[in-house]
Parts: structure tokens; C-alpha cells; sequence
């Protein structure tokens, strides 16, 4: 039977013609053919609600832009090249966006607020030179775990706050190992970031990040991957606790997980404030269809460095998603399940005992700003630091385009613990319907409303809608 096996095996290979072995499959082995564009953006929205906030799923997952108060209005104008030659040897993009936002709430609440700002939105460069990536500048940290318009959030990643000022080098896509002939791919990166939101806490916080993964399959129909990703907030000035540790051997002890620093604290455990993240994805696709499931996990005790091994793998966030293009109605549908109540049990330390529970996701003794940036978590929105991050979820997603109405659906439950420490019992009912579309005959202009709202105890029962026109064009090609 094994000789059977064996034969067959050999079969295979034989039959598969020597050309199909391209032993480096790069997209620079084919002709380019495409074109560079520069693009002008721009556009406006107006945002109004009832109750004491906007209604959760309008400011989610925004990059920080819509505000949580319940009337706001932005602008935002800029420019775009994006990188659209992937069979040349190097390219390039940029981006320039300036926007500005005002906020207030109900003219009945007391104290009343209004608030205003301009900032950079995008101001970013990005090269890539034959396989490797370097990016400078305020841009998103894009994680594809699923689907991005349809996601809840990433553990680690999301699209909820405000993009950090970086500077990123590595492999941004998931590139092919060479003499493996496309089967065996990796990805990864080292980025150092600046998290420049003067926290009232902890000012000028340093941020240190690098991930690695694998992937098998390539042009297979099923591919899995894994992925282990490290973060790890440094340095600063504290107004408790002064200087952080703002020299080479402080980022050193942040980059291994070493122990340093002056406080007791980082001298027991590991001087900063780390989170390791490990995600498992499974991909199986075909001609015009693609169904994706993964799960996300994360551990604030130690190096974790292997799923099995996981402290918190009971906690998590497990997701499938499907898309397809060739029935446009329906294009993409995601369904989520986020846990985050086990954290290792109920105590971190007992009676003279380490137990290395309550890790109280993306919270910090040190950095009480935690995984935040401008007051915005940068993970997962359904969690609250240091209130709420004990949650129980589901959310669903749908897309699709209805005769150039291009709509997005959404619904998520969060039934909220509190935290260990802090206990309380909450939860909320969320929608989202969002519909998009461009008018040729008024000057192609992109119209869009959302409707959307929040029901329970969390934030209070509220309903809003928000209106949008934007605009894109080419300025030149060449």
C-alpha cells in the first residue's frame, strides 16, 4: 500500500509540466503594464444624534475621525498617489490629507461641550524596493484579518483610533520563500512609533512592534497561516513616575522583553508595557470566491510565543468571513465572536502566589493611557480600558452592491463584565446601514448615509444618522 502511495506521489510530479515550476514566482517576473496616478481627494460629513454620544458604530473603526459626541461635522481635502506597479522592480506611494473637525453635544447638556481640531489624517511615504517595504509618516497599521469594511476590530490592530507616526521596514505582503516555488510564504516587520497625544499621564510614550508569520499553500486552493506579533509601549515621562527610560538600553529591554528600568515593577517583569498577539488563519478559495476563518488571541504575561502555550487562549476572537464577486447583490459576509472574560482567572497575585490572572486587557499600572492613542482604543473598540474589558460579543457584517447602491449592514450584542476588580454588568444592542453612491450627473460626486444606533445600558439608548459627499478624481498620470 505504501509503495501504492509512493508511485502515485511520483505520478503527480511527472505529470505537471517543468514549466509550471517557477522556483521564485514574483510578480516582477511578468511586464509592467500599469500606469502612475496622483489623485485629489476631498469631502464633508455631518453627523447628528440623540442621547448622550453618537451611536457606537458610526465612530468605530473611523482611523479616529468621527467624533463620540452626538453633533459633529468634518472637511477633509488632500492628495493620494497610490503604489500601482507591482511588476517593477521598486514603487512608491504617498499621501497628504488635512482634516478638521467640529463636536458638541446637546444644547440641554450640562456642562455643555464643543470641541474643534485640524490634523493630519494621512502624511505618509512608502517605497517598496524589490520585495521590501519602508514606510514613514501617519498612516494605518492594516492588518487583513478578515474583512475590513465588515470586522468588529482586531485584538491588536484595529482601525478604531487615530494612526500613529511610524517608521516601518519588512515585508508588507505575504512574500514567497525563495526555492519553494510559491507553496511556503512569510511577512513581517519592524516599526518603531511615536505615540505623540500628550497623555495626561504619561507623555511622549515610544512604541515597539514587529511581527513575523507563515504561510503555506500559495496557489492552492486551502491556505493556513500563523502569526506572532509583539508590541511593547517604552520610554516616555511620567507624572508619577518620571523618566521611563528614554535610552538605547531601555528600547533594547523593550525589544527582548528584558527586565530594567528603575521602578521595581520593570525590574521584576519586563520594563514597559507588552502584548503578545498570535493569530491562526485558514483560507480556502476558489474562481471568484473566497471564505476565510480565523482566531486572534493575546497574552500580557510574559512571552508567549506559541499558541498551545497561551495563558489566555480561552479569550479570544473567532471570525469567518466570505466574499465573492460574481452575484454583486450580497459580496461579503463576516460573522465575529470576541471573548476576553477568562484573562487567566480572577487573580494575579494570592496570598504569596503568582497566578498571573486579571490581565485587564490593554490596561497599565504605568501607562494608564494603556493600548490607546488620542483617547481611542487601538485594538478592539467593544473593549474599555480600565472599565470594560471583560466582554462577551457578537457582530455580523454584510456588503454588496444593489444596482450601484453600494450598502454595508452590521449588527453586533457585547454582554460587558466590568473588570475583575471592578465588576459591573452591562450591555448594548448596535446597528449600522450604510449606503453609498456615485452620481455622475452631479459632477461625480459620491453620496452617502448612515444610519445607526445603540440600545442598552452601556451607553444609553440613542439613534443618529450621518450624511457624506465626497470627491476623487485624477489630477495627472503618467
Amino acid at each position: 500500500m505504501k509503495s501504492k502511495f509512493v508511485h502515485i506521489i511520483l505520478l503527480l510530479f511527472v505529470a505537471i509540466q517543468a514549466q509550471a515550476w517557477d522556483w521564485w514566482p514574483l510578480p516582477m517576473a511578468e511586464p509592467d503594464t500599469h500606469r502612475d496616478t496622483l489623485f485629489y481627494v476631498g469631502g464633508v460629513s455631518a453627523l447628528s444624534s440623540s442621547g448622550t454620544q453618537a451611536p457606537s458604530l458610526l465612530w468605530h473603526n473611523s482611523d479616529g475621525e468621527i467624533s463620540d459626541l452626538p453633533h459633529s461635522g468634518n472637511i477633509s481635502l488632500g492628495i493620494i498617489k497610490p503604489a500601482t506597479r507591482p511588476n517593477r522592480w521598486f514603487d512608491y506611494d504617498f499621501g497628504v490629507v488635512l482634516s478638521g473637525r467640529i463636536a458638541g453635544s446637546h444644547l440641554s447638556a450640562e456642562p455643555r461641550t464643543i470641541q474643534g481640531t485640524g490634523y493630519f489624517s494621512r502624511l505618509y511615504a512608502h517605497v517598496r524596493l524589490y520585495v521590501v517595504d519602508i514606510t514613514a509618516g501617519i498612516q494605518p497599521m492594516t492588518f487583513d484579518a478578515g474583512d475590513s469594511e465588515l470586522t468588529s476590530g482586531g485584538l491588536l490592530f484595529s482601525r478604531n483610533a487615530h494612526p500613529i507616526p511610524r517608521v516601518t521596514i519588512g515585508l508588507d505582503h505575504w512574500t514567497p520563500i525563495p526555492g519553494l516555488f510559491g507553496y511556503l510564504s512569510l511577512r513581517g516587520g519592524l516599526t518603531h512609533a511615536w505615540a505623540d497625544d500628550n497623555s495626561p499621564v504619561v507623555k511622549g510614550t515610544l512604541i515597539h512592534y514587529k511581527h513575523l508569520g507563515l504561510k503555506a499553500g500559495g496557489k492552492l486552493p486551502v491556505n493556513i497561516s500563523y502569526e506572532f506579533h509583539h508590541v511593547a509601549q517604552w520610554g516616555g515621562y511620567s507624572t508619577v513616575y518620571g523618566d521611563l527610560g528614554n535610552n538605547w538600553q531601555a528600547f533594547w529591554n523593550a525589544v527582548m522583553v528584558r527586565s530594567g528600568g528603575s521602578m521595581a515593577n520593570d525590574q521584576i517583569n519586563a520594563q514597559g508595557n507588552h502584548i503578545g498577539f498570535q493569530q491562526l488563519a485558514l483560507d480556502v478559495k476558489g474562481e471568484g470566491w473566497k471564505v476565510s476563518a480565523y482566531w486572534q488571541t493575546m497574552s500580557e504575561d510574559g512571552p508567549i510565543w506559541f499558541l498551545w502555550n497561551s495563558m489566555d487562549a480561552k479569550d479570544g476572537l473567532w471570525g469567518i468571513s466570505a466574499t465573492q464577486n460574481k452575484w454583486p447583490f450580497i459580496s461579503g459576509v463576516t460573522y465575529e465572536i470576541l471573548h476576553t472574560t477568562d484573562q487567566h482567572g480572577p487573580f494575579h497575585d494570592r496570598d504569596g502566589l503568582i497566578y498571573g490572572g486579571a490581565d485587564g486587557y490593554y490596561g497599565n499600572s504605568i501607562y494608564r493611557q494603556g493600548w490607546s492613542y488620542f483617547g481611542r482604543v487601538i485594538g478592539s473598540p467593544l473593549l474599555q480600558i480600565g472599565t470594560n474589558n471583560r466582554v462577551m460579543a457578537h457582530h455580523v457584517g454584510i456588503k454588496g452592491d444593489i444596482f450601484g447602491f453600494r450598502y454595508r449592514a452590521m449588527v453586533n450584542h457585547a454582554d460587558n463584565y466590568g473588570t475583575y476588580s471592578t465588576p459591573k454588568r452591562t450591555h448594548n444592542t448596535a446597528f449600522l446601514l450604510e449606503v453609498k453612491k456615485v452620481v455622475p450627473q452631479a459632477w461625480n460626486l459620491e453620496f452617502g448615509i448612515s444610519l445607526a444606533g445603540d440600545f442598552g445600558d452601556q451607553y444609553g439608548n440613542c439613534f443618529g444618522a450621518m450624511v457624506t459627499i465626497r470627491k476623487q478624481g485624477i489630477i495627472t498620470s503618467w
